[in-house]
């Protein structure tokens, strides 16, 4: 390698760690404020760089939150589907899957702000198209890895025939609600037993209801 090599490799590491450090900063400040309240002046000042060096890398404080979402989209992404992969009858690995969400959620509940905020614009405000936008397409994809595994628990008979987009939905929906219940103590009173508790009893009965075996 020449060193005219060798220096546009340091050039290439230095803007990877800049834009990794901008993307760190960004997502706890996000996390903490959310989109609206966020301060793009405590990022850069997080991640040790001018501000205007954090518009070189991202042309506006929606295009930064969409790469944060991104960003986290992905390793979520690649972890539920490790955890419907594998062997096992599509019950269990339904119920992998189910386990995984609510392990995932416990572990991060500032990353799942982000996500519930689209519902949430009345209150905090409308959100850019392009967030919409990516939180819808994170949303699709983590159903279709939730469909995939429905389709193959019909082929197989584990499951009665059924529209499997539609059932996804349904338990989308139940495993959000759910936890979202734990956010307030007036909904935590409501539900009157552990969220683990009420989440595996509530996944418990839609699998029952799929089934296709008798009783």
């Amino acid at each position: 390698m020449t060193l005219d090599g060798e220096e546009r490799g340091s050039r290439a590491e230095k803007k990877a760690q800049s834009r990794r450090k901008i993307l760190e900063s960004a997502r706890d400040v996000f996390f903490r404020d959310g989109f609206m309240a966020a301060n793009l002046d405590e990022v850069a000042e997080r991640a040790g760089v001018a501000k205007g060096t954090l518009y070189r890398y991202f042309e506006s404080k929606a295009d930064l939150y969409v790469a944060v979402l991104a960003d986290n989209g992905r390793v979520f992404l690649e972890k539920m589907s490790e955890a419907a992969s594998g062997s096992g009858s599509a019950v269990e690995r339904l119920e992998r899957l189910s386990g995984f969400y609510l392990e995932h959620w416990t572990r991060h509940r500032d990353y799942f702000q982000i996500f519930w905020a689209i519902d949430n614009q009345p209150v905090i405000g409308e959100l850019p198209d392009a967030v919409v936008s990516e939180v819808t397409r994170l949303w699709e994809q983590s159903l279709s890895v939730l469909n995939r595994v429905l389709e193959q628990g019909v082929e197989e008979g584990s499951f009665r025939p059924c529209d499997t987009w539609e059932v996804a939905n349904l338990l989308w929906t139940l495993a959000n609600g759910l936890i979202q219940s734990e956010q307030t103590g007036a909904r935590r009173a409501l539900r009157r037993r552990p969220l683990e508790e009420v989440y595996q009893d509530g996944i418990g009965l839609l699998l029952r209801g799929l089934s296709s075996a008798p009783g």
